[in-house]
């Protein structure tokens, strides 16, 4: 399916919060809060960080709007690179010490398995 995400689906954000809204503008607050000017991280390294999440959560409109807001606050494609490769790493770090509780888990369950 190639057209399974769309950009237009953004448009539907409004049908989304209507159908639950206590919890949309809740949600919508959080966001404000997090995406605002004033904090003490700058609007670039803000995106950056909310590019690199996108990333790791595979989210194609979130990678579409953080892109969009990253250029627009500064950053540059060298940036966003180095951003992908971060997010890539922390990422590949999270299976490894995933692999660690297997290990634990593994071992936990043989052992009962002989008792």
């Amino acid at each position: 399916m190639t057209d399974y995400q769309k950009a237009d689906d953004l448009k539907s954000i409004p049908a989304l919060v209507a159908s639950a809204p206590i919890e949309a503008n809740a949600f919508l607050a959080f966001n404000h809060a997090v995406e605002r000017q004033d904090g003490v991280i700058p609007s670039k390294y803000r995106e950056l960080i909310s590019l690199a999440v996108a990333l790791t959560t595979q989210c194609a409109y979130c990678l579409d709007v953080h892109t969009a807001q990253a250029a627009k606050a500064g950053a540059t494609r060298e940036e966003v690179a180095e951003a992908a490769f971060i997010a890539a790493a922390v990422r590949a770090g999270g299976t490894l010490g995933h692999a660690l509780l297997a290990q634990r888990l593994f071992q936990r369950h043989r052992d009962e398995q002989q008792t």
